[in-house]
């Protein structure tokens, strides 16, 4: 099956899936979510790059961070564990992360994509997510119903029953941490976009009704080397939902990236 459980190494402080050899590409995932999430993108990237997929602080295999963490936390534990640079991809918080790692540890990131990001939420959407974090307890673990809907619009699917397992398993605490720090966020800063040296792609579905095409759009037109690439009919799980485009996406950027000389650094 492909979300399928798929054996670990460590990186750095967390617990990784590694595949193939070549430049490094590095995917995050979103919160209450791990790794396998990933599955499709690093079965069709492993062919031509090293993949390194880890799990996120208190998801998956990873150990946790202490309570009340912050954005710089999360990024600081990817960080500590690149020992040379890579591209980075990411996925809803993992796109927040990614954005993060390109702004501060920038000599450590050859190219960004921020995948189904959100940027200036408006206040509606901001009050409902705010709600939401605040709802948890880090003992319990919710009902992932709730998810489910706005991820796959209540439609079952393999991808949606695999995240319905991951939800239901994901220790309370790290899921409440991750999501308070979600919530919390708003987006890159507009000077750190405006100061990325690295090529970025904004990438977001067109039924995404959170992480908006407007979002991308902005954050791409700041950054000077953005560009924003809208995927039809996909919502937020189109790595899920829509492997083949995004692959086929994801390696065009990372062609582009070579072709035009930033080549991700081989192994060394």
């Amino acid at each position: 099956m492909t979300w399928a459980l798929r054996p670990r190494s460590e990186f750095g402080q967390l617990s990784a899936i590694r595949a193939g050899s070549g430049p490094r590409v590095i995917l995050l995932h979103g919160v209450g979510l791990r790794a396998e999430a990933w599955a499709c993108q690093i079965d069709a990237l492993s062919m031509r790059y090293e993949v390194i997929a880890p799990d996120m602080p208190g998801h998956g295999e990873s150990v946790g961070l202490p309570d009340t963490p912050t954005l710089r936390d999360f990024t600081n534990r990817v960080a500590t564990a690149m020992d040379r640079p890579a591209v980075v991809i990411g996925h809803s918080m993992g796109a927040m992360i990614a954005a993060d790692l390109a702004i501060r540890y920038a000599k450590n990131v050859q190219g960004l994509v921020a995948m189904n990001a959100i940027y200036r939420r408006t206040s509606e959407a901001a009050a409902a997510v705010q709600a939401r974090a605040a709802g948890l307890d880090g003992i319990s673990r919710g009902d992932p119903t709730g998810p489910l809907e706005r991820w796959f619009g209540g439609l079952p699917s393999a991808a949606s029953s695999a995240c319905r397992t991951w939800l239901e398993t994901v220790d309370p605490q790290g899921y409440r941490n991750a999501y308070a720090v979600f919530a919390r966020e708003d987006g890159p800063p507009d000077a750190g976009l405006g100061g990325l040296h690295c090529p970025a792609l904004f990438f977001t579905g067109e039924r995404e009704p959170n992480s908006t095409p407007q979002m991308s759009r902005a954050m791409a037109a700041l950054a000077p080397k953005g560009r924003a690439v809208v995927l039809p009919g996909a919502a937020h799980m189109m790595p899920m939902t829509h492997p083949d485009q995004v692959n086929e996406a994801l390696s065009q950027f990372l062609s582009d990236l070579q072709s035009a000389g930033d080549p991700v650094p081989e192994r060394s």
